[in-house]
């Protein structure tokens, strides 16, 4: 991986009040290309973060994990892909149908030919065996997100949100054109925070990621951009 390849691959993790997310993403001009733009600054600051970041050149990952009735998914989908989301987040236990919406919502929005792409959800990467099983779910947690990727794929899903330790299976199971984002990165040495299923920046690459969010380890760093930076020269290294 070259350092072109190492900067798209990275997608930092905006999870903050918006005059912060501003700030940071100001520090950080000339060498993020993607940020994750989740419920926190998004419920805060509306639709108008995403333009305000895209006049900043950033491309965003636009993550509400939607998981309604098929009619408000495909609106709200529509909704997100007008506000300009590049990548968008959905819940696959919405079934079939639900994951159809979306998929619906985003072409309708579609200009030129671009729309935004659909990212499924399988099982939060805050998420083991054991909150599984709290829930009523009993069979194993691997078997589980295989089961809720290929439902999601096949009804239009464009990638999956998986955690680290299960990458390579997905990687296996769905082919290379599948795109696999990855939560739950730590640059060794970080701390874990609420992510039970973790791995380095390098080994989820390795794996068969193809971008990795990253919050924390940049956004809490005492030098964001620095941080940011070592991460790119391990990747491209």
């Amino acid at each position: 991986m070259n350092e072109a390849q190492a900067r798209n691959s990275i997608i930092i993790a905006l999870d903050m009040e918006p005059k912060e997310a501003v700030r940071l993403t100001e520090k950080l001009r000339g060498r993020a290309q993607w940020v994750k733009v989740g419920m926190t600054l998004y419920y805060s600051a509306g639709p108008s973060i995403v333009h305000e970041l895209h006049q900043m050149g950033l491309k965003v990952f636009l993550d509400l994990k939607l998981f309604d009735i098929p009619h408000q998914v495909r609106l709200a989908a529509q909704a997100a892909s007008e506000a300009g989301a590049d990548l968008l987040s959905i819940h696959a236990l919405g079934g079939t149908e639900m994951v159809k919406a979306a998929r619906a919502g985003v072409e309708a929005a579609a200009h030129g030919g671009e729309r935004t792409e659909i990212l499924a959800i399988s099982i939060l990467t805050s998420m083991d065996q054991d909150t599984l099983s709290s829930i009523g779910i009993d069979h194993e947690l691997t078997d589980e997100v295989r089961r809720l990727a290929k439902l999601a794929t096949g009804a239009g899903a464009d990638g999956m949100v998986c955690s680290p330790k299960e990458v390579h299976m997905l990687r296996e199971l769905l082919g290379e054109d599948v795109l696999l984002v990855t939560p739950g990165v730590r640059p060794k040495g970080a701390a874990k925070g609420d992510q039970k299923r973790v791995a380095t920046p390098q080994q989820a690459i390795a794996d068969g990621a193809s971008k990795l969010v990253i919050g924390r380890p940049i956004t809490q760093a005492p030098d964001p951009a620095q941080a940011y930076e070592d991460i790119v020269g391990n990747l491209a290294r």
